[in-house]
């Protein structure tokens, strides 16, 4: 999985001193938005609200989430709701359906296929993930080599 640049307060959580990471480099604080966590868009599915409401408390407590983060957290949302529509449709119906040209998958199998994907991408922006996580509790760099003197 690529990199992905982690937000300032993250990478301080584990920070060896004030400022710094966990190897010691000052942390750029970025711009100064307000940490509050954005409304829920009025549109969301049922489902797609329902883990809104799972998930905010927890990244509002680490101090991440911004009004602008929005767009991207409802994504996420009804992401994972296409996501357990497919599952719930294969758990219905099955993996495989009969056609002319004889036994072939069910298409919810490739719609949560391509949903948990794109979940998995959405989730790892926002540390929901166990290796983003992870590399958010080791105070993961941004990707910029040119701050690591041992690169």
């Amino acid at each position: 999985m690529a990199r992905i640049a982690q937000p300032a307060a993250l990478k301080l959580i584990k920070g060896r001193s004030p400022g710094t990471d966990t190897a010691g480099r000052p942390v750029n604080p970025g711009p100064a938005f307000r940490r509050i966590a954005p409304e829920p868009p009025d549109w969301l599915s049922e489902e797609a609200a329902s883990e809104w409401r799972r998930v905010v408390p927890g990244l509002t407590r680490l101090d991440i989430l911004k009004e602008e983060d929005r767009a991207v957290l409802a994504a996420y949302c009804e992401t994972w709701s296409t996501f357990v529509d497919a599952i719930r449709q294969q758990h219905r119906d099955g993996l495989t359906i009969e056609a002319k040209q004889g036994m072939l998958p069910h298409p919810a199998v490739g719609i949560a296929r391509n949903a948990g994907r794109e979940l998995r991408s959405f989730a790892a922006h926002f540390g929901l993930t166990p290796s983003s996580e992870q590399a958010l509790a080791r105070g993961a760099d941004d990707g910029n080599e040119d701050d690591n003197p041992f690169a």
